[in-house]
């Protein structure tokens, strides 16, 4: 007969944090969300640290170059998805690199010999609303103008007029020269009330752009997820049928680490595909791997080389490889079973590998209990698709807007290469749904909503770190009675007007 386990199957909701002494230190303005997202050793910085414990599921109806541009700027990372051709997913990570609170490298330009037209269409094709006209129209060439949305009325102007007609010649513009530090170049902005600063060589060749919204943005962004060359950090999912092809493209993009994307992750698939980034790139290129449910899923993936684990089968909102394969795990029990797991590998190797709790967040309070039982940093698909910045469609449904949900298992998704089954490239089954879920509107707002809860939780805890949470908070299993005394009860709610 199989293996029987002992332990329940447990979900988030079946669990609440037990309040800890709440000091005079804890208070949401000394909480630090800070957590590792890549192994390190024992005493040292990881290579990759995130300011808030989030990333984004690797997802077509999520991650986006959008939604990673605005992950980043408040201290989160996606996964930019995989399944895409190669080259799709690669120019979706150019642009989350491109997009800096910095010097910026032009990727919209034009000849002045070209046509209002093919402004036009140049906006609708990079969302960009500056274009610089150089000589030979690449984004090194002699800068000869510069086009904004002020120069032209589209409702009204000739398509067919040529842009030298229209665009704001070099003579008129200020310009910066290379060598000059992001302070200076911001600096000259303001004295001359500037939004594009353009930064030309001695030849007057467009080296980059500096802009007036990336100073204001950064400044309101003080959690960005940058690297020291003040570009955005990106990740991409990727999987295990054409990574050799896939992960040199997406190296030369200049994504800063990738992910293996699964339902199922234990399989030798993914350990022949860690074992031959690591070799290729000789450790240099930050890989993770899962998912996972266990402890023999985390020591096997570790062992093959992976930088964090994702844990989580089944779990999510729009998965159903529960009901369809009848395998997975709760949760919760499947975190602190792989949490474990990864103390003890910690205590033998003196390398700490952090795990990903990836499915099964209902309520904003489950993302404590997730971090407390020891999850460093959580994935999240149906949180982020409701935003402004996720790449599907708003659409309104009788009273309300929505936005398009669907899972990487289902038919619309087309992703047969997630499943590690070998064999022919189709989609026997689905695991997962097309849905919709609630419109949310921006990020940013939602998101300091969220944060804010889960610094409050955590001061009610008496934790100010992740670290703390994990050590020292106290759970309890709650019964299903005292889940409907959580809630409002034994009243008559008002109506909402």
């Amino acid at each position: 007969m199989a293996i029987h386990l002992n332990d329940v199957s447990r979900t988030f909701g079946e669990y609440l944090l037990i309040p800890g002494l709440t000091t005079k230190l804890c208070v949401p303005p000394n909480i630090s969300l800070r957590t590792p997202l890549v192994k390190h050793k024992a005493g040292e910085m990881p290579a990759i640290r995130l300011n808030i414990p989030f990333v984004s599921a690797i997802m077509q109806s999520v991650s986006g170059p959008d939604l990673a541009i605005g992950l980043a700027r408040n201290g989160g990372l996606s996964f930019i998805f995989g399944s895409q051709p190669i080259e799709s997913q690669a120019e979706m990570v150019r642009r989350v690199k491109k997009f800096k609170a910095g010097f910026v490298v032009s990727d919209s330009n034009l000849t002045p010999e070209h046509r209002l037209s093919d402004v036009l269409h140049l906006i609708n094709t990079m969302g960009h609303s500056t274009i610089g006209i150089t000589d030979d129209g690449s984004p090194n060439g002699k800068l000869l103008g510069l086009v904004t949305s002020r120069d032209f009325r589209a409702e009204k102007d000739d398509h067919t007029m040529k842009v030298k007609f229209f665009m704001t010649p070099f003579e008129k513009l200020h310009v910066g020269k290379v060598g000059l530090s992001l302070s200076e170049a911001n600096q000259l902005i303001w004295e001359h009330k500037l939004n594009t600063l353009p930064i030309i060589d001695d030849s007057q060749r467009l080296v980059y752009f500096v802009f007036r919204k990336d100073y204001d943005s950064h400044r309101g962004n003080p959690y960005e997820l940058s690297a020291t060359d003040k570009t955005l950090l990106v990740g991409a999912g990727i999987n295990t049928r054409d990574y050799k092809e896939r992960v040199p493209a997406l190296k030369e993009a200049g994504v800063d680490v990738l992910c293996i994307d699964s339902s199922d992750g234990y399989s030798e698939w993914q350990q022949e595909t860690l074992q031959w980034i690591k070799q290729e790139y000789n450790g240099n290129v930050l890989v993770g791997a899962g998912n996972v449910v266990d402890a023999d899923g985390f020591n096997y993936l570790v062992g093959a080389g992976a930088d964090f684990v994702k844990v989580g089968i089944g779990g999510g909102s729009i998965c159903i490889t529960r009901e369809q394969k009848g395998i997975g795990r709760g949760q919760a029990t499947a975190i602190m079973d792989v949490a474990q797991a990864r103390d003890e590998y910690l205590r033998k190797t003196g390398l700490y590998v952090p795990i990903c709790s990836d499915g099964g967040l209902v309520h904003d309070y489950h993302m404590v209990l997730a971090l407390a039982m020891g999850a460093d940093f959580l994935m999240m698909g149906r949180y982020f698709a409701r935003f402004d910045e996720s790449p599907s469609k708003k659409l309104r449904i009788g009273n309300n807007y929505v936005k398009e949900y669907w899972g990487e298992g289902s038919n619309r998704a087309q992703n047969w290469q997630r499943y590690d089954m070998g064999g022919t490239e189709t989609l026997k089954f689905e695991e997962g749904v097309d849905s919709y879920v609630p419109y949310a509107g921006k990020m940013k707002d939602n998101l300091d909503i969220t944060l804010g809860k889960i610094k409050a939780t955590m001061c009610s805890c008496g934790a100010v770190t992740i670290d703390e949470l994990q050590r020292n908070a106290k759970i309890t299993l709650v019964s299903s009675t005292s889940i409907v005394e959580g809630g409002a009860h034994d009243v008559i709610l008002k109506e909402q007007t």
